[in-house]
């Protein structure tokens, strides 16, 4: 076919509503040629509406969203099963290092040589617990107290924790609220929020002296790993 016909084609085909693309492959020629040859002709009539436009990109966006939650889902249930069981000793690095991130710690201008840590994720309180079970600290050492705004249901969740931590609410102390603060737009406010859970070990100074210790045990392995 000569040039001629491919430019009598081409603009044939654009006048029958096909696109610069469509026209492309079909004659095997560049996109640019086809533009020369048809760019006078008017273009193709859109094939849907604005609405039916806007409903398909709605739709593949949704699509799109869907493909990358179950990515997501996929990849965290990989990673959660890769873990298998932990061994004593995991349970105890991991429970030190969790405490040095979130819990009470000794200061020189502040001697506090005593467990207290707090957190509002129910997964980190459940470690957290479970390597107290580990240092063999028995439920009857622990103290419990939520820290909350005052404008959620305290006692609900107080409930919460208490069942969680596999002790009676009445074991709780007087809750800690947090003042409203009207300049704050605050968006803890569904009803999943249950404050903070404060936990405290009584008589546990040699307890604290031990997870320091050995958390600096485990910053100097780590380096040695360099």
């Amino acid at each position: 076919m000569t040039k001629s016909d491919l430019r009598e084609r081409a603009r044939d085909l654009r006048l029958r509503g096909w696109t610069y693309d469509e026209i492309r492959a079909e004659l095997g020629c560049s996109k640019s040629s086809v533009s020369l040859w048809v760019r006078d002709l008017p273009g193709p009539a859109p094939r849907y509406s604005e609405e039916e436009r806007r409903a398909r990109m709605n739709a593949g966006l949704a699509r799109f969203h869907a493909d990358r939650d179950e990515e997501r889902r996929e990849t965290k249930r990989l990673a959660r099963e890769s873990v298998g069981s932990l061994s004593d000793r995991e349970l105890l690095v991991a429970g030190v290092a969790l405490y040095w991130a979130e819990g009470t710690k000794d200061k020189p201008y502040r001697r506090s040589e005593s467990l207290q840590f707090i957190n509002s994720d129910p997964g980190v309180i459940t470690l957290y617990l479970r390597w107290l079970d580990l240092l063999g600290v028995e439920r009857d050492r622990l103290r419990f107290r939520v820290s909350i705004h005052e404008s959620a249901d305290v006692a609900g969740a107080e409930r919460f924790w208490a069942e969680l931590a596999g002790v009676e609410p009445s074991a709780f102390q007087r809750a800690t609220l947090k003042r409203h603060n009207p300049r704050t737009v605050r968006k803890n406010t569904a009803g999943t929020y249950r404050g903070c859970l404060v936990v405290y070990v009584t008589r546990s100074a040699e307890l604290y002296r031990r997870m320091e210790g050995t958390w600096y045990g485990i910053v100097g392995a780590a380096g040695d790993q360099g």
